[in-house]
């Protein structure tokens, strides 16, 4: 069977509309995953600093002895922890925007009561052919004061 000029000319364009729709569709995939990896990476990095910032007040309790060089001690506040906290920062985070909040939920700083740490970022998300968003990531710790 011969293909007539008349029946191939009214395919002009179609294989470059394909090819616009197909590429602008990958191009949006690979933003978007792009954008979830680094989304991933922010989150982690969030509980990272939640467990960090417990850590450094669990051993700055009341019974801590500042003798041996340990800085903040005794008795951690709150915004020595966020200061240690915001030096920990990574690179695409920015550290003024983590908020870093302790509590004491006993109110003391004593031996066997607990503190909780938690950090909270605020993301930016922005993938093409979507509308740019802003995601909150929080993430918490809660240890026992051990010194």
């Amino acid at each position: 069977m011969r293909v007539t000029r008349e029946w191939r000319r009214g395919e002009h364009g179609t294989t470059l509309i394909e090819v616009a729709v197909s590429i602008t569709l990958l191009t949006g995939m690979v933003f978007g995953i792009m954008a979830g990896g680094f989304m991933l990476y922010t989150y982690h990095f969030v509980s990272y600093a939640a467990r960090a910032g417990a850590r450094y007040a669990v051993v700055r309790g009341s019974a801590c002895d500042n003798t041996n060089g340990m800085p903040d001690c005794p008795n951690v506040t709150s915004a020595q922890v966020q200061t240690y906290v915001r030096s920990l920062c990574q690179l695409g985070i920015d550290p003024g925007q983590l908020t870093v909040t302790t509590t004491w939920p006993n109110g003391t700083h004593d031996p066997g009561d607990p503190v909780r740490v938690t950090a909270q970022y605020p993301f930016p998300l922005s993938v093409p052919f979507i509308t740019s968003t802003t995601v909150s990531m929080q993430s918490s710790s809660q240890m026992v004061i051990s010194q």
